[in-house]
């Protein structure tokens, strides 16, 4: 059960929209997932115009690696994906993505409680605003106000979530700075995963070496698969070190 161990040790997870992904690119972009070993497959994104069912199906035609569901809004939600991110917003003050959202989808959630990871969900602002603050009409904390992206984390731990998601956010200009993810793996306790702006080996290095448990690849891969396999490459580098 991906739940009982998830994220486990440093893991890579790819970030597969919908909307922006078709037959020939998710067929290449998997082959490289496969080879390198990928350990997740995150499907879902800000809008829903195509399905998300149809596309965990590709997926699995395709790839053996483990489907997240990592729903964008209530039309995501799917219950063919192996384990599904019960996100919570709580950067923002929007109260749907607080909760409000949650209770809709829970009867339809109901009989799934062994594939829910909840997520405490953090925007840290990048510099341009993002996709996920326009959607989602809240602000994200900026960047320099790291006191405030710890003290939302440890509020996420107390509360019982499952991991802490810190979210540059989709096309952010910029990853969410390292001193920031320090400084929150300093403070909890629980698994985090970082995603958004993360183009280059140095950020996938610079953000397991911070303390992140999980990075999440998205755009980056869509114009340059090969960082995909270079994020592979340092997780591997990681896991070799801790170990020995």
């Amino acid at each position: 059960m991906i739940k009982d161990s998830f994220p486990g040790k440093k893991s890579v997870a790819l970030l597969l929209d919908p909307d922006k992904t078709d037959s020939d690119s998710l067929e290449g972009i998997l082959s490289v997932a496969s080879e390198y070993k990928a350990d997740f497959i995150f499907a879902g994104g800000s809008l829903t115009f195509n399905s998300i069912d149809n596309l965990i199906d590709a997926i699995k035609s395709l790839s053996s690696i483990p489907i997240v569901l990592f729903p964008g809004n209530l039309l995501q939600l799917s219950r063919k994906a192996d384990a599904i991110l019960l996100l919570s917003l709580i950067s923002g003050r929007n109260p749907e993505l607080l909760i409000g959202n949650h209770v809709i989808a829970a009867p339809y959630l109901r009989d799934l409680r062994e594939k829910l990871i909840s997520v405490g969900y953090i925007l840290v602002g990048g510099g341009n605003k993002t996709s996920v603050e326009y959607i989602s009409q809240t602000e994200a904390i900026p960047a320099d106000k790291p006191d405030i992206v710890v003290a939302t984390a440890l509020a996420g731990e107390m509360l019982g979530f499952n991991m802490i998601y810190l979210e540059a956010g989709s096309g952010a200009s910029a990853p969410v700075p390292q001193r920031i993810i320090r400084e929150v793996r300093k403070n909890v306790l629980i698994p985090i995963a970082v995603g958004g702006g993360l183009r280059t080996p140095s950020d996938i290095s610079g953000a397991f070496d911070s303390g992140a448990n999980l990075i999440v690849l998205g755009n980056s891969c869509e114009s340059n698969p090969q960082i995909l396999a270079d994020a592979c490459k340092i997780r591997d580098s990681f896991r070799h070190r801790m170990s020995t």
